[in-house]
């Protein structure tokens, strides 16, 4: 198999690359190179920029693959330049949306691929409709090969997964555990979330890679397991060998006290329980399973993370607006008992 991957070195797609590799799949990665440290050895490398429209249609002109997946397209103009490059270049286009496309509050929290999709919190989610739809229109009208994948939370080592964290990443959370200081969860903790490893999504990806079966459909890829947010943060303050000091805070009151965009990723997405139906992807990739259970998980990432000081990033501002948050709800509350 001849692939192109245009990102390549993401969380999602890092994991793809490297399963593929393994495989003796002839695999091009086409970004800017700004992290030429994680592209490994055996990849064709093409070091541009995907917008420069012109200089891609000149280094793929002698070439034809039989996959070609975008992960860094957010907005319908750049699923519309894919188009315009790869129409007669591939059998097959993967376009990477998301599972925050689906319907915000759900009406049923068990998800499928024929949720309504609809997000009036996040633009993010928005944009990746219209990408949904421009893409199926040329599939109906045109016969482009689409396939649609919307990944939920999907982690690797490099990052603890969490739901409420600052701009530089998760580190500052871990390091106000290891420090006994408190540590925010959204809501009462007890809504319910999906996480899924980024080794257990690339062998979901791979089985609708080449497969005929997927041209035409949206699939998600996620784990079976579900936990709430209270456990999610036991699990890490466990991986850290420290006890959780937690303090639950309203996420609408987060949202609106963040500069952050807390009403698109928490409002939008992670406030609310999800518990994803998984049986479509099973149907098109036969045993499939997600392997990874999540405190193993975050125990390989924690590991990772502590010895690998580069993705220990500080992030003091954060750090600061989560001490007045918490001294906020602490104030208030002891007002209301006066």
């Amino acid at each position: 198999m001849r692939a192109l991957f245009i990102g390549g070195t993401g969380t999602i797609s890092s994991a793809i690359t490297r399963q593929l590799l393994e495989r003796g799949c002839e695999l091009y990665l086409l970004n800017r190179g700004n992290r030429v440290d994680a592209i490994p050895n055996g990849v064709k490398f093409l070091q541009t920029d995907i917008n420069d429209e012109g200089y891609v249609a000149l280094l793929i002109k002698d070439l034809n693959f039989d996959v070609v997946a975008d992960f860094v397209a957010f907005e319908p103009a750049h699923v519309e330049r894919d188009y315009r490059l790869f129409r007669w270049k591939t059998k097959q286009f993967i376009f990477i949306s998301s599972a925050s496309v689906y319907q915000t509050p759900l009406s049923d929290y068990r998800i499928t691929e024929g949720t309504p999709l609809s997000n009036p919190y996040w633009q993010y989610a928005r944009n990746k409709i219209a990408c949904e739809e421009y893409l199926m229109k040329q599939y109906c009208d045109q016969g482009f090969p689409v396939t649609i994948v919307r990944p939920s939370h999907t982690y690797d080592e490099r990052s603890i997964p969490l739901g409420v964290h600052g701009s530089q990443g998760s580190w500052q959370v871990a390091k106000r555990m290891l420090q006994n200081k408190p540590v925010i969860i959204h809501g009462d903790g007890t809504s319910m979330w999906t996480m899924t490893h980024n080794g257990d999504f690339a062998k979901g990806f791979i089985g609708l890679m080449g497969n005929i079966h997927a041209i035409g459909e949206a699939v998600h890829i996620t784990s079976d397991e579900t936990v709430t947010w209270n456990q999610i943060y036991e699990i890490v303050a466990d991986a850290l060998g420290v006890k959780l000091n937690a303090v639950h805070v309203p996420s609408v009151f987060l949202a609106a006290c963040s500069k952050l965009d807390l009403r698109g990723s928490l409002l939008g997405d992670k406030a609310h329980s999800v518990v994803f139906d998984n049986s479509k992807l099973k149907r098109l990739v036969p045993g499939f399973a997600a392997t990874t259970r999540l405190d193993q998980g975050i125990k390989q990432t924690i590991r990772y993370i502590l010895t690998h000081p580069e993705y220990q990033r500080e992030d003091p501002e954060f750090d600061r607006w989560c001490d007045q948050v918490i001294s906020a709800m602490g104030h208030a509350l002891a007002t209301l008992r006066e």
